[in-house]
């Protein structure tokens, strides 16, 4: 007996999608993160058997960790980005930006190295927050309005770094005031294993990650970024603070772009301005890899933070196991065609994957029209 209103449904059938049960294999296929994860275990155990013990050695995890933990400083925060369904081609020159501020501050305005790092993060934030403004304003492509500040900081870098020090380098670092304090933060060893150090940016890396996962699962902001990211004017009409999001995304990627800039520049003890640039591709890279789609709102963090173990992995292994440098080029970009097709089929599968049959399977030949497929899990990470 069936109430007032109620539509008569068969046994067993469910109607109510959230109702529907997955299994452990479909839950785990639909993660954005699976195909990072399944590839960086493939990679590595390929290094692992071209390059053998030198690969398997803590030397060897060394090199592969500070390069992939490099990367993603600011790799990961243009997977949230991306996900939000924005591009930053200025990523990678603010790198180099950052860097150069902090040094000129420190070694020729004679300022404390921290009182240095504080001003050039206040300035990365600046441009980061000018670039959001000036996308959401002017709704323009992201890709064109951060094409222009890539070129534009690209030529005052120089400008500015050669009128003060004649040449495209800023050194002295060293001499500075709180020098070894900066270092110790950005760059320092923070712990030995098998009398090989391991810098203190692959805890930096560690804990964007963490960041990043915990706001977009757990958090409300989270949803505004997947949201955007799908569709922006929709969810705005929901009360969505759609340019406000934006805006603190390109702040973040940023505020990324500095640590990333203030560990290079601990490392290296010198500002070279052209450090980070070109890199921005790879940022994206990693972020595709990591199962971020280029058209937004779908993505993982986890994933992006695997995709940057799988090119620091790749970098460093090659050289490792004998093979030609050159090579490194044709893997990224045979990994990349295969990561951007493999993550658009599995969304397409995931759409329908939580579905019951009776939403998929053709309606009633009386309308003849067809369920449309649901969107997938917005908050998967």
């Amino acid at each position: 007996m069936t109430t007032a209103g109620a539509v008569p449904t068969a046994p067993g059938v469910t109607t109510d999608e959230r109702l529907a049960q997955r299994s452990l294999v479909t839950k785990v296929l639909i993660r954005p993160e699976f195909g990072a994860v399944t590839g960086a275990i493939v990679v590595w155990l390929l290094f692992a058997w071209q390059a053998g013990n030198t690969w398997m050695s803590w030397q060897g995890t060394k090199t592969y960790l500070e390069t992939s933990a490099l990367l993603g400083l600011s790799a990961l925060a243009v997977g949230l980005l991306m996900i939000g369904g924005e591009f930053d081609l200025s990523s990678g020159v603010l790198v180099g930006t950052s860097g150069m501020f902090c040094a000129l501050f420190a070694v020729h305005a004679g300022w404390h190295v921290l009182v240095a790092m504080l001003v050039s993060l206040l300035v990365a934030a600046g441009i980061g927050t000018l670039n959001g403004v000036m996308v959401v304003m002017s709704k323009l492509p992201s890709f064109i309005v951060t094409l222009g500040v890539l070129f534009g900081l690209q030529g005052f870098n120089l400008w500015l770094t050669q009128r003060v020090t004649r040449q495209t380098q800023v050194t002295g670092l060293e001499g500075a005031a709180g020098f070894e304090l900066g270092r110790k933060l950005f760059a320092g060893t923070f712990i030995r294993i098998g009398g090989v150090g391991f810098r203190s940016y692959i805890v930096w890396f560690v804990v964007i990650a963490i960041i990043g996962y915990w706001l977009l699962a757990r958090t409300k902001v989270g949803n505004w970024i997947f949201a955007v990211g799908g569709n922006k004017e929709a969810a705005r009409m929901v009360g969505v603070p759609a340019t406000a999001t934006k805006i603190g995304l390109f702040i973040a990627v940023a505020v990324s772009g500095w640590i990333h800039g203030m560990a290079v520049l601990f490392q290296t003890t010198r500002s070279n301005v052209t450090e980070g640039v070109g890199q921005e591709f790879f940022y994206i890279i990693a972020a595709v890899l990591g199962g971020c789609l280029l058209t937004g709102g779908f993505g993982s963090i986890v994933g992006a933070a695997f995709g940057c173990l799988i090119l620091g992995m790749t970098q460093r292994g090659i050289p490792l196991a004998g093979w030609n440098n050159n090579l490194y080029f044709l893997f990224m970009g045979v990994i990349l065609l295969i990561a951007a097709f493999s993550n658009e089929a599995i969304r397409r599968w995931a759409s329908t994957a939580s579905r019951p049959p009776s939403q998929i399977v053709e309606q009633d030949a009386d309308d003849g029209t067809r369920a449309a497929p649901a969107e997938p899990d917005a908050g998967a990470t």
